[in-house]
Parts: C-alpha cells; structure tokens; sequence
C-alpha cells in the first residue's frame, strides 16, 4: 500500500498562485479591515471617549481632504507605471523566452504584492477621503487613518524600489532558468512517494485485470478537450472501492486530452456509468500544462530556452550551455530517486487504479534530443552535453538509466560529423571516451 502527497492541493495553491487579481483581492480586503479599526478608534476619539497622541496628523477638514486627493491620485499613477512595468516583462518573456514562460512571470509574488499594495493603499486612501463628513462636534477628521495613509504612502516608495530592483533581475535569463530549474526540483520532489510499503496483495494480478479490461472493459470517454492537469489517486481510489471496480487511466498529466477521447478503462464494464460520473471530481483538464505531476514540463521549459537560444536567429551558445548545466542537474535527481509507483491497492491489497507515468528513459530523451538536434555541429553545446550526460552517470541508478544515456551520448558523437574541424572533433571523442569508460556503480536492482 502507497501514502501519497496531496498533491491536488498544490495543483489548487499552483492555480491560485498563477493570476495577478488574488494577492491584490487580498490586499484590498485586509486594508478594508484595517481603515475599520483605525476608524473606530477616530470616532471614538471625536465622541470624547480616548485621547490620541500628539504626533498624529491633526490637520484641519480641507487640508486633510487635499492630501488624501493626491495620495489617491499618485497610489492609482503609480499602479499604472507597475501594471506597464509588468506588461513590458511579461512581453519580453514571450518574445526571448518562449510563450510557455510567461506562467513563471505571471506567479512572480513580489509582483503580486507590489500590484497589491499599491491598490490596497490607494483603496484605503480613498475610504478615509470619503470617511469625512460634518458632524455634531464639526467636521469629522478621521486623524489616526490620515496618518496611517501617510504611513502607507512612504512603505509603498519601499516596495516601488524592491519592485523595480526585482523585475530587472526578474528578466535575466540565467535567473529564469534557475528558477525553472528550481520549479523542477520542486517537482521531482513531489513526485516521489512519500512512502513506500509492501502490503498485502489479493484478488487478480495486473496482467490479468488489464487482459480482462481490453478484452470486455467499460470505457469512459472524455467530456471537455483540454490538457490533463492532475489525477487525484485518493478520489479515484475511492470510487474503484466504493463500486468494487478497477479503474485504468491511460494517459498522465501533460497529455492532451480531446473530446470523446478514451479516458479511462473500468471492470467490471456494468461499473462504468457510476465511476464516469464521479470521475470528474478525480482529474481537471485545462488550457494549458502546469507542473504538478507533469515533471516533463519543467524540462521542456529549460530544452525551449535551448533551442531558441542555439536558432540563427539569436545565437546565444552560452544560454544553451547554461541550459544543459541545469538539465543534467535535474536529470541527477532523477535517475537517483525516480521509481514512480502506476499500480495503486486498496487495504486488503486488490488492485484497485491504474495509472501511466512518464520514465524516467523518456525524460533523458526529453532533455538532450531536441537540443542536440538543434546544436548540431556546434562542439562546445555537444562536448556539454557529453559532460552533462557523464555527471548523470554517476547518479544513474539502474542498467536501463544507463542504457538510455549512452544511447544518448552515442547520437551526439555521431554527430560531430558535422564538425568541421579536426580539433574539435577529437574534443568531443575525449568526452565521449569519458562516459564509455564509466562502469555500472552498482547492479541493476530491476
């Protein structure tokens, strides 16, 4: 039996992170909440009830009115010069980066906060403005919200300053790959299982329910196109149990979904209609890819940025090198830890899900095929790849890792062909004679 991360959480906390209206909402809110208080504290203070200090701004009814018109005014410009800002980079992003990256600028939190505070200040100023009004003791003077506005006014310069300080560093390429490679990581870590227990294990065996399902199985077909964003295990583990059935997902997140596709595969097939109405609440499709539970994601990221930067058009050999760095770090993790588990059963050990993961051979052939295809005859991009490919090895965990990286390292020699320089040539055979010469640390478990 398996304990699995919660991971459709984080496919919610990765949708909600990835909009530029929630932090602001949030903001907006608290400051609501906060003009609240300072305001129960002015009217009592206006009744006679408690006194306020003297450092407090105790100006008179239009002064006050004039000051908050141009914080107002200044808060909501200033809004205008972040939303720009924000707009410049995200365009930036598309146009250097790849259209795929602009969900990394977007989920950006000083961004959020920045666009955040500067509402929230500019809301606040606005209810104090309108929070003056005559009364029976004169003009009320709401002079601890006054103050707290002009407090506002001098932490927003702070935050305009952080902001512009991280939006240019935002926008360097090594900083948006190390953060893509960062996102990976974050990946891979919550792919593994948390947990892994041998258990019990009853009823008919993988091959034998999974001959039964394509010779008979009751087969649900997808209602909406879309992207497959995550499969919730605990949802659909439940369903199989409640109906008594085996449920067969056949494809994984990342994969794209039509309409009417076959999704998923059910024994007994009678089962079927109940699991295909409940089977909505165990998955979500979507518009685009997200990283949770799609591991290949981040790593078409990183090979996108590659490729762009290897094309005439840019030319950029160092980005790419940069690229590959990150590639092969992530590739370490992988081929160290991956052992993802498809094959999910309930208590009393039956088989209840099965699901399709990627392998971790398809995620090597991911990461260098494209990029050597797009470096071809370009040595230092091969001899990095071959260096890269020589680190992973180190960390390679069974025969099949290994057999996948050699395969790899054989293409790239075979395509120093193109290079026309013997030096250059000879170059890449010594880091290829470097991978060859590796030995299998240890034997192959499987």
């Amino acid at each position: 039996m398996t304990r699995w991360r919660p991971l459709p959480a984080a496919w919610r906390r990765e949708a909600l992170r990835t909009n530029l209206w929630l932090v602001p909402t949030v903001e907006v809110v608290c400051a609501a909440v906060l003009f609240a208080g300072t305001y129960a504290v002015d009217r009592a203070a206006y009744a006679g009830s408690l006194g306020l200090p003297s450092w407090l701004y105790s100006g008179t009814a239009d002064s006050v009115r004039q000051i908050l018109t141009a914080v107002a005014a200044a808060e909501i410009t200033v809004v205008g010069v972040v939303f720009s800002i924000t707009i410049v980079a995200l365009t930036l992003a598309a146009t250097q980066f790849g259209p795929r990256m602009l969900r990394n600028f977007t989920r950006d939190r000083v961004t959020q906060l920045t666009l955040g505070t500067f509402v929230a200040s500019f809301s606040y100023a606005v209810i104090t403005l309108v929070s003056i009004a005559p009364g029976r003791h004169g003009e009320f003077v709401p002079h601890l919200s006054v103050t707290v506005a002009l407090v506002f006014v001098v932490m927003d310069l702070g935050v305009l300053i952080v902001f512009i300080d991280h939006i240019s560093k935002l926008i360097q390429l090594p900083q948006v790959i190390a953060s893509i490679a960062g996102d990976l990581a974050n990946a891979i870590d919550a792919e593994i299982p948390a947990q892994s227990v041998r258990g019990l294990r009853t009823g008919p065996s993988v091959s034998e329910m999974a001959t039964r399902m394509d010779d008979r199985g009751g087969v649900i077909r997808a209602r909406r196109s879309g992207y497959l964003q995550f499969i919730r295990i605990e949802t659909l583990m439940g369903v199989a149990s409640r109906n008594n059935a085996v449920v067969r997902v056949h494809l994984r997140p990342g994969h794209f979904v039509a309409a009417d596709q076959p999704l998923a595969t059910v024994w007994p097939p009678e089962a079927a209609p109940r699991v295909a109405r409940e089977l909505d609440s165990a998955h979500a499709t979507g518009p685009h890819r997200t990283l949770t539970q799609d591991l290949s994601f981040a790593i078409d990221q990183l090979v996108e940025i590659a490729i762009r930067a290897l094309s005439p058009a840019v030319n950029d050999t160092f980005t790419a090198l940069t690229c590959v760095d990150w590639l092969g770090d992530s590739l370490s993790k992988i081929c160290a830890r991956w052992n993802p588990v498809t094959v999910h059963r309930d208590r009393d050990g039956r088989v209840r899900v099965i699901t399709v993961a990627v392998s971790d051979e398809r995620l090597i052939e991911r990461a260098f095929e494209k990029i050597r295809q797009a470096g071809r005859g370009m040595p230092a991009v091969m001899i990095r790849q071959l260096d890269a490919i020589a680190s992973i090895m180190n960390h390679a965990a069974t025969d099949r890792q290994r057999g996948a990286l050699r395969a790899q390292a054989t293409m790239i020699l075979n395509s120093a062909t193109a290079v026309p320089e013997e030096r250059d040539r000879r170059d890449i055979q010594r880091a290829y004679d470097a991978i060859d010469a590796q030995r299998s640390p240890m034997a192959d478990p499987l």
